[in-house]
């Protein structure tokens, strides 16, 4: 620090999490954090982003500025069926396809590993060995659907045809879309594989499954105690507790694949282990490859908190499975102590999707132009904590504006740019002893006090209520000079966030249970100011919208020609008067779903819903067939058909603990 700097040592904090070895320390608060591995077999959009990873960078951000000894693990997950297709239809190497498709929004990790390492089969090995020899395993013969074409089993989700149940002929092999009803693969009727559409074929194949039945009573005492001490997120509590109330059973814990951790077993030396088995002890194999000490992470649950991160989809396999396979071990293994759980983040009342263009993903950031503090922040206050919630271009739009540059950009540069002109970048001597000053500090004080449900925009609206209340301006400056000391002095004590700090030319502060106003001290020289936020034009959500509706891509592989003017915007108009009605339509499913109605209501309303999806396919046909020439009809392509939208949830910048560390 140079002399010039003058601030109370006791609020400041040096991260230095990047230039050690992060252990456990005895005496101090151990925290361990996890988010749910990226599977990378393509970019992660924005639902993926918020679910696991911005979350608990978030909080690891948190942990770090209150002093506690953090140390936040995540990695790529690179085994399993998905890895494997999409590498061969891309024809590359599965780690190939990891390295090309990670992309993050600026999150700050203590390590970034990735399951396929020597660490993680010896230390997935390792642990069935003891679940083996402990007895918690039993082998069973399954019957599973098998590729000629390419020589091998396909997984559920890689299987289509035509469901028994309604007769909806896209539905796949683990579920569905038409009727929502839970499938086995073998059940389909014309089912066809996936990856080269070739008719599989049914063949036993013998399997080594994880046997849950005698691990009910123990895994159940540890939820009911673990959920309440870690005060996991709700839905969290709800998903664990339907898996529990339908009674725990034996689960396959091998797949027919070449991809993946070998099974140190001779029977079963042609196969690998499970993606859900293996993939959270990457936790594990990634901490094991960061420091031979890892043991001290993950086998010290008295010294250790555990705090999870993760979309409701990964749930059971973190609070039923993972757990019951550490327990199973009679090892002395670090439990999850508290568990975050988001819904699903739609795209502007649609389904995020790669191959029709809808929505924004990661690589889709930085094209943007808009800086990440933006992105974090506006999707931290969309997070879908117990409902799905809704991107929207608009809304971002005006959180930037309305929010992030209105609110905390301007208090910012208002007082430091004041500052500068006035008292030439240097803090003036100030007293806190008056009326309005104690009643900031005790606003502020009673946010920090409850911190975990409260936010920094909250913080820095009181700044600028205190600004102007004290009228902050050329009259204050010269006709009561003491008193502009201490508004100044105080306002610039009340910004404190990492950038902010870059600007006020200090060091990073802690976050503390109270703050008194006086943290930096008279005489300190401010560094150079700079605009926090810039602002963004509203017109630009229309351009945005469009870039990422699908529309773009649809219009790049369809029809070489451009169709004329005229006949585009008539069929336009048709063509969201369809998509409209194909909304309608999907609600009305969606309620009946929801109210658990079936029979011919049921079967009604998704017979009028394909009707609408099959008349707006037709309806894009006539649009392409007029744009294409007559002498090649060959490459006409009939864009997809527009997805059921939901409704999108109003958004709510509600209290969070998440928005407190977006610009620290």
């Amino acid at each position: 620090m140079s002399p010039q700097q003058k601030v109370d040592p006791n609020v400041t904090i040096a991260l230095d999490h990047h230039s050690r070895k992060v252990l456990p320390i005895k005496g101090r608060k151990n925290v361990l954090i996890t988010s749910a591995l990226p599977y990378v077999n393509n970019i992660p959009h924005l639902g993926n982003i918020i679910g696991c990873v911005l979350s608990a960078d978030v909080y690891a951000r948190f942990c770090r500025l209150r002093g506690y000894n953090t140390l936040f693990v995540c990695g790529t997950d690179e085994y399993g069926t998905a890895t494997e297709t999409k590498a061969l239809q891309e024809n590359l190497t599965c780690q190939q396809i990891c390295d090309k498709n990670l992309r993050l929004v600026d999150i700050d990790f203590d390590v970034f590993g990735r399951t396929s390492t020597p660490a993680q089969t010896e230390i997935t090995q390792a642990i069935y060995h003891k679940l083996d020899q402990n007895g918690k395993t039993v082998h069973q013969t399954v019957t599973q659907l098998y590729c000629e074409t390419h020589s091998s089993f396909l997984a559920d989700r890689f299987v289509t045809g035509t469901c028994p149940s309604c007769g909806y002929d896209d539905a796949r092999g683990d579920q569905c879309d038409g009727c929502g009803k839970l499938l086995n693969a073998t059940e389909l009727i014309k089912p066809k594989c996936h990856l080269d559409k070739a008719t599989p074929v049914i063949r036993d194949s013998r399997h080594i499954f994880l046997d849950l039945t005698d691990a009910q009573p123990v895994l159940e005492e540890w939820v009911n105690k673990s959920s309440v001490e870690g005060k996991w997120s709700q839905n969290s509590i709800n998903i664990t507790k339907a898996w529990l109330k339908e009674g725990l059973k034996p689960r396959c814990i091998t797949r027919d694949l070449k991809w993946g951790v070998q099974v140190p077993k001779e029977e079963f030396k042609d196969k690998v282990f499970y993606v859900w088995f293996d993939a959270p002890i990457g936790y594990l194999s990634i901490t094991a490859a960061y420091t031979n000490e890892w043991e001290k992470w993950w086998k010290n649950p008295d010294n250790v908190k555990l705090y999870q991160f993760m979309g409701k989809d990964n749930v059971p396999f973190h609070t039923v499975l993972f757990p019951s396979s550490l327990i199973g071990t009679n090892e002395k293994y670090t439990l999850l102590h508290h568990l975050s759980t988001t819904d699903y983040l739609q795209y502007e009342g649609d389904k995020f999707s790669k191959s029709r263009g809808v929505g924004v993903f990661g690589n889709n950031v930085a094209e943007s132009k808009i800086p990440v503090d933006v992105w974090r922040y506006y999707l931290l206050s969309i997070r879908p904590e117990s409902a799905d919630s809704d991107f929207g271009w608009t809304p971002f739009i005006n959180a930037n504006n309305g929010e992030l540059l209105a609110n905390l950009g301007n208090f910012v540069n208002r007082v430091m740019k004041f500052v500068g002109a006035k008292y030439e970048s240097t803090v003036p001597d100030y007293d806190v002893s008056g009326e309005a000053e104690q009643k900031l500090i005790a606003n502020v004080n009673a946010i920090l006090a409850q911190y975990i449900d409260n936010n920094v925009m909250e913080i820095s609206s009181l700044g600028n209520g205190y600004l102007q209340d004290n009228k902050i301006d050329n009259n204050l400056f010269l006709n009561h000079r003491e008193r502009c000391n201490t508004v100044v002095s105080v306002a610039l004590n009340l910004a404190t966030s990492a950038n902010i700090c870059r600007q006020l030319n200090l060091p990073t502060r802690k976050i503390t249970d109270t703050w008194n106003c006086s943290d930096i001290k008279s005489g300190h020289v401010l560094g150079k100011v700079d605009y926090l936020f810039t602002r963004i034009d509203e017109k630009r959500a229309e351009e945005l919208r469009g870039k990422y509706s699908g529309a773009a891509q649809n219009a790049t592989t369809s029809a070489a020609a451009k169709p004329s003017k005229k006949p585009a915007a008539k069929a336009t108009a048709a063509i969201v008067e369809l998509e409209n009605a194909i909304k309608e339509a999907g609600e009305v499913v969606r309620k009946l779903k929801t109210e658990k109605v079936t029979g011919d209501a049921l079967q009604n309303a998704l017979a009028e819903l394909v009707a609408k999806k099959e008349a707006l396919t037709a309806e894009v046909a006539k649009l392409v067939g007029a744009a294409s020439p007559a002498a090649s009809p060959a490459k006409k392509a009939p864009a997809s058909p527009a997805p059921v939208a939901k409704p999108a949830k109003e958004r709510s910048c509600s209290s969070k603990p998440e928005l407190q560390l977006l610009l620290m």
